[in-house]
């Protein structure tokens, strides 16, 4: 099994947290270099700002990770309630 390590950083903002602000930092081969990278990203400027909004997030390759159908915003908000 092969995997890699996606590294994000997404916070909420607007009234109420209504968006997402994410950013797609990039995908790793392995575990330390992901951690690597957070922890540099920490040193930057906005990003500092917000240290407890990265993510890494382990995929397996040549695999579906959704597998919940499809899905709008909405209908999500809908389920919420």
């Amino acid at each position: 099994m092969k995997t890699v390590f996606l590294v994000e950083h997404s916070y909420e903002v607007g009234e109420d947290g209504v968006y997402d602000e994410t950013k797609l930092i990039g995908i790793y081969s392995s575990l330390e270099k992901a951690e690597s990278v957070v922890k540099r990203y920490k040193t930057i400027p906005g990003f500092r700002d917000y240290l407890d909004a990265f993510y890494i997030v382990e995929y397996e390759i040549d695999k579906d990770n959704w597998r919940e159908g499809f899905i709008t915003w909405s209908e999500a908000d809908e389920k919420d309630e």
